[in-house]
């Protein structure tokens, strides 16, 4: 993520606000705090990455200590709930665990050209994957980061002779109560009255963080349905109430909204020769079969990243053979009809991830990668991973709209709160955002207020928001009393 930048000029926007959604406005200190027709006594958490906490693209204390169940935790305790929400805390605030080789949480750092860039902190963490499970203390918040839905109902999931194998998650091997449990089990075991369910993000975010590349799929619609149907049935078995959240649709987040699908500034000298001699050549030969939208040719600046599209016809053999017949080496000829034959232009429709910002410009690991085809983006295609084309976004979208259709059935036929996240995340993606007592947060990356370092995953206000979301829905449905938290209260973007 070096190459994530930030102007000093961007933060002038955090000293202006404009008119916008006002979630946060009502004094609610005299009304008298209930618990409706809920039970909160026993509140156990269930979910993923973003039930625990996580952010700033790691797992650590402070941002434990600010996930929105403890914040919903600590607005029932005024209700009768438990006194103690037990969660899995990690020892330190960098979030690594050098065992298993995860890194450190990101920081933003000042640039030699006095930008602000997320960096990964400096330190050796001293997280382990040793197991805090205390029977004693049971876990009430049981999000683990990675976990997709069937991985909530997976025996095993705890184990740590399971995470070389891929069936187990190291962030679970910390609090399992034993190497055969899963985490519904575990939540059971606490005998909960009431529960939050947060589960899904993953089954479709690990598809579009990946570029659609196919090294991580997204969950089969009959897959999720039996797992979903499980979880809120066996958590609603011995009479618990709760609440359950649709999922927001990731390619609104940061993460795919902050680098542009046309960065590309090119000085006047390669302007000139690329077109005369790379791109000018090829769009002629792409014309001649009907595909000369596929490349344009350059300027000075906005240019569109160059990627590889895999559901483009493969001309590499045309290009190779028109090339040579137009008196090009037929060594040169076939360099070009290999990096060539399934590239193209990206368009406002393709999404361009976080991560790949670190890469445009640089030169791949590739044997046809040679000058002047060795700039990742610019003069050799950017491969599937650094990409979400449109015909992915398409299949990330429909995929969370029948996830959002299962999760709203089930809480309607279990009479369970429901909590459009969905919705609430898109009100944050425009640009008038969400304002808490004057304070405007949107999605926007970093100087938004909502979003951590990662672009996926939330700050403290970020979540603060969202615990308000899952209040009014318990409100909503049990007649409870619980009031909001104020956004302001908690931790966002740490500036240098």
């Amino acid at each position: 993520m070096k190459k994530i930048l930030i102007s000093s000029l961007a933060l002038t926007g955090l000293l202006f606000t404009v008119s916008c959604n006002t979630d946060f406005d009502t004094d609610v200190k005299d009304v008298k705090v209930t618990s409706g027709t809920a039970d909160f006594t026993r509140y156990v958490s269930l979910g993923n990455s973003l039930t625990s906490g996580y952010r700033d693209g790691a797992l650590y204390l402070d941002g434990q200590n600010e996930s929105y169940p403890s914040m919903i935790a600590a607005q029932m305790k005024l209700a009768g709930g438990a006194s103690v929400f037990n969660q899995p805390l990690m020892s330190d605030n960098l979030g690594g665990i050098p065992a298993v080789n995860f890194s450190n949480k990101l920081i933003l750092t000042v640039t030699s050209t006095g930008a602000l860039s997320p960096t990964v902190a400096s330190g050796t963490a001293t997280n382990t994957i040793a197991n805090i499970y205390n029977a004693s203390a049971p876990i009430y918040n049981l999000g683990v980061p990675g976990a997709k839905s069937y991985h909530l109902v997976a025996n095993g999931y705890g184990n740590p002779a399971g995470i070389s194998l891929g069936t187990a998650n190291p962030y679970f091997v910390r609090f399992a109560s034993s190497t055969t449990t899963s985490v519904l089990a575990d939540a059971m075991k606490i005998n909960p009255t009431f529960f939050s369910l947060w589960i899904g993000n993953n089954d479709v975010l690990g598809y579009a963080t990946s570029g659609g590349d196919g090294t991580n799929a997204i969950t089969s619609e009959t897959l999720f349905t039996q797992a979903y149907t499980a979880l809120v049935t066996t958590l609603t078995s011995a009479g618990a109430k709760g609440v359950v959240a649709n999922i927001p649709d990731v390619t609104g987040i940061p993460f795919f909204t902050t680098v542009p699908y046309n960065p590309v500034p090119i000085d006047q000298a390669s302007v000139t020769a690329l077109n005369a001699q790379v791109f000018g050549p090829l769009k002629q030969i792409l014309t001649a079969y009907g595909q000369g939208s596929r490349l344009q040719l350059v300027g000075l600046t906005n240019n569109p990243l160059l990627i590889k599209d895999e559901n483009l016809m493969n001309l590499s053999t045309q290009i190779t053979t028109a090339l040579i017949g137009a008196g090009v080496s037929a060594q040169q000829a076939g360099l070009m009809g290999q990096i060539f034959g399934q590239a193209r232009h990206a368009t406002s429709a393709d999404l361009i991830p976080l991560t790949t910002s670190s890469v445009i410009g640089t030169a791949p690991s590739s044997p046809y990668a040679v000058s002047p085809f060795n700039k990742y983006g610019v003069t050799f295609p950017l491969e599937d991973k650094h990409v979400l084309n449109a015909t992915e976004v398409a299949e990330v979208t429909t995929a969370t709209a029948k996830f959002n259709s299962i999760i709203s059935s089930l809480a309607t036929s279990k009479g369970l709160a429901f909590v459009d996240a969905n919705t609430k995340m898109k009100e944050l993606s425009q640009n008038s955002g969400i304002q808490f007592d004057g304070v405007k947060y949107t999605a926007k990356f970093v100087t938004g207020g909502a979003f951590s370092l990662d672009g996926v995953h939330l700050t403290g206000r970020g979540y603060a928001i969202i615990a308000n979301e899952f209040i009014k829905a318990i409100n909503g449905k049990y007649g409870s009393t619980l009031p909001n938290v104020n956004p302001n209260s908690y931790s966002g973007v740490k500036f240098p």
